[in-house]
């Protein structure tokens, strides 16, 4: 190999280019390793121009068409010695000798993160690489990280490398990319930091084998510990043994295989490699041969250790562990047997320590050992969950199946919508009432918002017969169908262009109304000022028209505002949403979303985005009566912010379909048949008749 110590593979003053910079992977992980190491240099992807990959901590990062362009373009000192492959498995083969063509005597190693590369593929990389004397890791590699210099190339650590990743002395070397973060996590529970985090990718073909990097870690002397992840599959770990055996390698390795539970079960571990020819490919197999290396049995928690000259002994080569979560107590038991000093004093234990507890009513009759309190949020998660709780809204709701199973209905007796009776439903309740709980889940807090469901129902009915939605029923009555087939015509009718209008404006006005302290939208002194709310929103929403108009591009409309049949006067008025505004007032009550849209609607124009006052339509009302209804819900999280938008959507869409029945038992009986068919006569041709040869 190239290298001659770990190190060698990826240092500080390594430069790193990127192929196919610019695809969804590449581009996330190369931001991130930007901001942790500052180590790129570059990086290409077919037909790119060049231009330059911007990131919030440290250099941009100049992109190039080709590879070609990058080595002719970038200066001699930056010029890369590392190369990192994105490339989709058809592409690899190719890029890699192109990287080969054009990195020269500069370049030393190549990391080919792919997965799905073919072994013939893998095979002709590995001897292209070794003829030209470059070192490859791969495929299917996460990457590496060297803790001690602050580098790293591909995923290895995630979006918070420093959070896994702290110097220490262990080295981790692991089939599986995400292990490498988990180890190293487990490892810092135990007193133990990393001097470097290898992936070596689990293909059929491994191109830097276990071996190798063994034998560049014993001539680490940052490296102490090596800690292993292995799965089943291929005989690289034979050869190590044995190298390791042959050589009396000097340093404590922690072994974990995995893939045991899956022997006789018809269960992939998920990479190309972990295929078991033999028992020495098996997970078996393998334990059986570390425990012979190690000439003793695997760590066990419950056993008392003495820390003698007969464990040292044992423990000079190793041990394994049979669970993940035994790394820090084995390393920090072979660390008393060797008398290692731990890299830092232990700061936490790997205990269960839940940010979040909430045990209800069974936390009365659950063992006080069982009720765990949850603990402070640490840093950064603390931060970032204040943020997630001050801008979302509603809940993430947990996912089960639920072919059989309800929230909304059971039937207990008889039926029951959220536990309440149907019947006391029926003799107790409005239609309005049982539409709230069945699409929220509660009643009605106010009396008044039932009545306001019952109106907008009633106002989207109909809006002539020339809409979409009314057309839909009357076509299919012209062609001689049934009415729940003109329903179904009816509600096809229905989209976000049409009839889609309310959920935009309850996502438009969440979106205005996240930042603000509104508890109860209905109160008089809701301590929001709904008019400066929409000044600023008409503002800003002529700041961007302007914008779009002087480049030449379409601009984002605001939805709920404006309506053909009503728009002729300096000031437009939507009867429909007059008789909503008047229930609310005379029910002694204001809609603070719809008193934010006509002050917009006048903002609009005061601003000049709008030569009138745009009328507020039956959409806005939709969306305002739905928000009012769910406000409270939705920020105590007990509903979803979807929920509340598919509310809006459903209330006109349940009006129209009852009206779109109303139009197909009319059409039904007086129209002639066929007559929503457009005349020949009336149809325009817009290609010409061609004949075939």
């Amino acid at each position: 190999m190239n290298a001659k110590i770990l190190a060698g593979l990826l240092k500080k003053g390594d430069r790193v280019a990127v192929s196919n910079i610019t695809g969804r992977e590449a581009s996330k992980v190369s931001v991130i390793s930007q901001a942790y190491a500052n180590n790129i240099v570059g990086g290409w992807a077919l037909g790119k121009g060049k231009r330059s990959m911007d990131v919030p901590k440290g250099d941009g990062i100049p992109v190039f068409p080709t590879c070609a362009k990058l080595y002719q373009n970038l200066p001699k000192n930056k010029l890369p010695n590392k190369v990192i492959i994105y490339s989709p498995p058809t592409a690899v083969y190719g890029e890699v000798k192109e990287v080969l063509a054009h990195g020269g005597a500069e370049l030393k190693t190549l990391f080919v993160i792919t997965e799905h590369v073919s072994i013939e593929v893998t095979a002709k990389i590995h001897n292209l690489c070794k003829e030209a004397g470059v070192d490859v890791i791969g495929c299917n590699t996460l990457g590496v990280i060297n803790t001690h210099d602050h580098v790293r190339v591909g995923a290895v650590g995630g979006d918070m490398p420093e959070e896994s990743f702290v110097k220490g002395s262990a080295t981790i070397i692991s089939n599986s990319g995400n292990m490498v973060n988990t180890m190293a996590t487990y490892m810092l529970t135990g007193g133990m930091g990393t001097h470097m985090g290898i992936s070596t990718g689990k293909d059929m073909l491994i191109l830097t084998p276990m071996v190798e990097l063994l034998k560049l870690a014993a001539a680490s002397k940052e490296t102490r510990m090596i800690v292993l992840y292995v799965e089943p599959g291929g005989v690289y770990e034979k050869e190590a043994i044995d190298w390791m055996k042959k050589c009396k390698f000097k340093k404590p390795v922690i072994v974990y295989v995995a893939g045991q539970l899956t022997e006789g079960r018809d269960v992939s571990l998920g990479h190309a490699g972990a295929v078991v020819e033999g028992k020495d490919s098996s997970a078996s197999g393998k334990m059986a041969m570390f425990d012979k290396y190690f000439r003793t049995e695997a760590f066990d928690p419950e056993k008392k250790y003495r820390a003698d000259a007969a464990l040292a002994s044992k423990l000079r080569k190793g041990m394994r562990v049979t669970t993940l979560h035994h790394l820090p107590e084995a390393a920090k038991l072979i660390c008393r047997a060797l008398k290692m000093k731990p890299d830092f004093p232990v700061k936490k234990q790997l205990n269960l320590n839940p940010w979040f507890s909430n045990f209800r009513g069974l936390a009365k009759s659950m063992p006080s050992e069982l009720r765990i309190d949850h603990s402070e949020i640490p840093e950064p998660y603390a931060t970032q969950f204040a943020k997630y709780m001050k801008e979302s809204v509603g809940l993430m709701p947990a996912k089960r199946k639920m072919k059989n199973a309800s929230h909304a209905s059971s039937l207990v007796g008889e039926a029951r919508i959220y536990g309440y009776s149907i019947t006391q439903l029926m003799e107790k309740k409005s239609l309005g009432d049982a539409l709230i709980l069945y699409w929220t889940g509660d009643l009605p807090k106010y009396r008044f918002e039932s009545k306001l469901v019952e109106m907008s129902l009633l106002a989207a009915l109909t809006n002539g017969p020339g809409t979409i939605s009314a057309q839909g029923a009357k076509l299919s009555a012209s062609a001689g169908n049934s009415p729940h087939t003109a329903m179904i015509a009816t509600l096809a009718s229905i989209g976000d262009t049409h009839g889609g209008n309310g959920r935009q404006g309850v996502k438009f006005m969440l979106d205005v109304f996240k930042g603000t302290d509104l508890k109860d939208p209905y109160a008089k002194n809701c301590g929001v000022d709904p008019k400066s709310l929409a000044q600023e929103t008409a503002r800003n929403f002529k700041k961007m028209k302007d914008a779009s108009k002087e480049s030449g591009v379409d601009y984002k409309r605001i939805p709920c505002l404006g309506h053909p049949v009503f728009n002729r006067d300096p000031i437009n008025y939507d009867p429909r949403e007059r008789a909503i505004s008047k229930a609310i007032k005379d029910a002694g009550k204001r809609n603070v979303f719809l008193d934010f849209y006509h002050e917009l609607a006048k903002g609009l124009r005061d601003v000049g985005a709008a030569g009138k006052i745009w009328a507020v339509n039956m959409d806005a009302a939709l969306a305002a009566i739905w928000l009012g209804i769910c406000w409270e819900p939705l920020m105590e999280k007990r509903v979803t912010q979807k929920r509340v938008e598919e509310c809006a959507f459903l209330g006109f869409a349940l009006g129209r379909v009852a009206g779109g029945a109303g139009e197909f038992l009319d059409h039904q009986d007086f129209n002639t048949a066929m007559d929503m068919r457009t005349p020949a006569s009336d149809c325009v041709a817009l290609t010409r008749p061609r004949e075939l040869e």
